[in-house]
């Protein structure tokens, strides 16, 4: 049996209490030496045990892990990311003391492809503007297609921007259906593009041509803002926008025109700002569909989190090739 590691938690309570079931204590409980049941708020807090530790499982409410902190764990091997990015988290000196990172991305992206994959089928199924006509006629007009023109999912073309965890899996389920997708990455081969199941194009070509197009790209500088008032103006007139990754790679200003002609259709999950204002358009546009950024793990789905985490430890103890690991060379293009 391999030797276990010494393991602390280091997150707020709260997220212990809705990221953790009792099998998955016990689970760790199996696979390392923890040093407390209960998570830490602070490196100070761990005390004594800080020099020994080799396993830091943090998540959010965690202070950030830098070259001091590492100063103080020389025994530390591993961070264990119970959530998404760790860009807020872990310093560039972790990975140059040779710390491995993993994170739960993977595992967040699950839901977050869950709720893509619906809103692309009711956009073109036009389920949001048909249940808002039939809630104000209180009548079926069947077949609906004065109301709603080119309704229907056969043979649309879907642009995904981004091939993320989550744009990859969004790629991956909407595989069995009548759809065309397109991809944009510039970090994507046009072979790695077809292997996916997606054609790679251009941006102009993507957002030209495409019914729905969903956005999966990482903020960065270069992002930030990449879809503004140019870019959508290349939508053809009924298309439908989606956002389930941050609300400032699209230019809002630009968007809400856009919107407030009634030229386009939007799914938004995440906005810019975080949470609109009170009385902002966005919340009354009927070609509008806002949802205060639940695509990501809710619920249950956190516990899904904690599993592939586990997993990963299990691995490492094991002294197995890691599945989830993030590399340092990859941070750049990261969220």
């Amino acid at each position: 049996m391999a030797k276990k590691p010494i393991t602390a938690m280091l997150m707020h309570p709260v997220v212990k209490d809705e990221l953790f079931r009792q099998d998955h204590v016990d689970a760790l409980t199996r696979i390392s030496n923890l040093v407390s049941d209960q998570p830490f708020r602070d490196i100070e807090a761990i005390g004594q045990y800080l020099n020994r530790v080799e396993v830091l499982i943090t998540s959010w409410g965690c202070p950030r892990i830098d070259e001091s902190i590492i100063d103080l764990a020389p025994r530390l091997r591993m961070i264990a990311h119970l959530a998404g990015s760790v860009k807020g988290f872990v310093d560039d000196s972790v990975w140059r003391r040779g710390v491995q990172v993993v994170n739960a991305v993977a595992a967040n992206a699950v839901p977050v492809a869950e709720y893509t994959v619906a809103a692309v089928l009711f956009a073109n199924k036009r389920v949001f503007q048909l249940n808002r006509f039939y809630l104000k006629f209180q009548e079926n007009r069947a077949p609906w297609t004065r109301e709603a023109p080119n309704v229907g999912n056969y043979n649309k073309t879907v642009g995904i921007i981004g091939a993320s965890h989550v744009g990859r899996l969004v790629i991956e389920h909407l595989q069995r259906f009548d759809l065309r997708l397109l991809l944009y990455d510039p970090f994507m081969t046009p072979l790695d593009a077809r292997k996916l199941g997606a054609y790679k194009v251009g941006l102009t070509e993507l957002l030209s041509q495409s019914d729905t197009v969903s956005v999966h790209a990482p903020l960065l500088p270069d992002t930030r803002g990449m879809l503004g008032a140019r870019e959508l103006s290349l939508m053809h007139d009924g298309a439908t926008l989606i956002n389930t990754a941050r609300g400032a790679i699209i230019d809002h200003a630009a968007l809400k025109a856009e919107l407030a002609s009634g030229r386009l259709y939007a799914v938004l999950d995440t906005t810019d700002p975080e949470v609109l204002p009170p009385g902002d358009p966005l919340f009354n546009l009927p070609n509008v569909f806002l949802t205060p950024h639940i695509a990501g793990s809710l619920g249950d789905e956190t516990q899904r989190l904690t599993d592939y985490i586990i997993q990963e430890l299990e691995r490492y103890q094991r002294g197995q090739m890691l599945k989830f690991q993030v590399k340092r060379e990859h941070l750049a293009r990261l969220a």
